[in-house]
């Protein structure tokens, strides 16, 4: 004779008390049940590196800009490296971007080492106009050792001889790369791997215009291998005296503006640039030399007198290092571009206001 199958669902003969037992048993189970699945990188051995994105050209094609997952679905070789996971953060051209969109994204890297630790690095999409200026703000905001690395295009995507795959794909080597850690935030694209402080975009379309021009790239991608040959010696991340704890709108940040030196300068732009716009401080792109125009000199001088404001002298040639100001009212901006020492100079702001200390900033960052 045979016996009667019991429902899923158990009898009505079941006791109350075994029921409550059983709620007990899976509330528990379910509890502890995120700490008992192993993660994506356990399961397959590769590294789980997160694409946090913002836009650009690597997501753009003649007909608009797609989803990085429609990217990665055609470059199915990518996820043999790695195993992704995707977050938007925006989709703009990086010349639409904001100080709110760095902030933004500067916080969900923060938000996603915090809460899903056993992601193992971060990719950021990016245009090519400002990746350097986003690089250089997470390099001198983010409190970590995992790898973080840029990326960008200078080709749309489905044109003739495009970059942006080969750029998309060789971030992901370089961020699955345990040499990769430590480094502070990368910038890879025409199979090098530059450091977000020294990199800058000089060319209008050739894909070579991202170069570290002073000092040279950390590394390159062969094949699918990312190989480093030097160090930053600068500080940065983890060893940055710099974070956005307790800032989460643009408006929070100091007020920066670049002064271009040019022939017959007119002062007024200074003025305006203090009075009007209350620039809390004034990068300089002087003359290759170091020195701006004769006639911003007394404009910009009564601006540190007067209204407190910091002036840091850079060149606007393209390489070249200018020295340390013991004596005020400048502040040497070593070899930073003009747009890089506005960031320095923001982040110093955040936390003092002394000529001396900024100074000293400049010489370690």
């Amino acid at each position: 004779m045979s016996k009667e199958r019991r429902q899923p669902g158990g009898s009505d003969s079941d006791s109350l008390p075994q029921r409550v037992a059983l709620s007990l048993t899976l509330a528990a189970l379910t509890a502890v049940l995120p700490n008992l699945v192993p993660i994506a990188g356990a399961q397959t051995g590769r590294p789980v590196v997160k694409i946090v994105a913002t836009g650009g050209t690597v997501a753009n094609t003649p007909d608009g800009r797609i989803s990085v997952e429609r990217v990665i679905s055609e470059l199915p070789e990518v996820e043999s490296i790695a195993d992704l996971r995707v977050e938007d953060v925006t989709r703009l051209g990086s010349s639409e971007l904001t100080f709110q969109e760095l902030i933004d994204t500067a916080k969900a890297i923060e938000r996603t080492f915090a809460e899903e630790p056993e992601v193992d690095a971060i990719v950021v999409t990016h245009g090519s106009n400002t990746s350097e200026e986003t690089a250089y703000f997470l390099h001198l905001a983010i409190d970590s050792d995992k790898p973080i690395v840029v990326t960008a295009a200078q080709r749309q995507r489905t044109t003739r001889s495009e970059d942006s795959s080969r750029n998309f794909i060789d971030a992901v080597i370089t961020a699955s790369s345990p040499d990769a850690r430590g480094k502070g935030v990368l910038l890879v694209a025409n199979e090098l791997i530059h450091s977000a402080r020294d990199v800058t975009k000089n060319v209008v379309s050739r894909v070579d215009t991202w170069q570290s021009l002073d000092v040279g790239a950390l590394g390159i991608v062969s094949g699918r291998k990312a190989v480093f040959y030097r160090e930053l010696t600068r500080r940065h991340t983890t060893n940055s005296e710099f974070s956005l704890d307790g800032i989460t709108r643009a408006g929070q940040l100091p007020s920066v503006e670049i002064i271009y030196s040019y022939i017959d300068a007119d002062p007024e732009i200074i003025r305006a640039a203090v009075t009007a716009a209350g620039a809390d401080g004034l990068v300089v792109a002087g003359f290759a030399t170091g020195i701006p125009h004769i006639g911003q000199s007394e404009a910009l001088e009564s601006a540190a007198e007067s209204g407190d404001v910091a002036l840091v002298i850079s060149s606007r040639g393209s390489s070249g290092r200018l020295a340390s100001r013991s004596e005020p009212p400048y502040v040497g901006g070593d070899n930073l571009s003009p747009q890089k020492a506005r960031i320095l100079l923001m982040f110093a702001l955040t936390v003092t206001r002394d000529r001396a200390e900024i100074q000293r900033i400049f010489d370690e960052y």
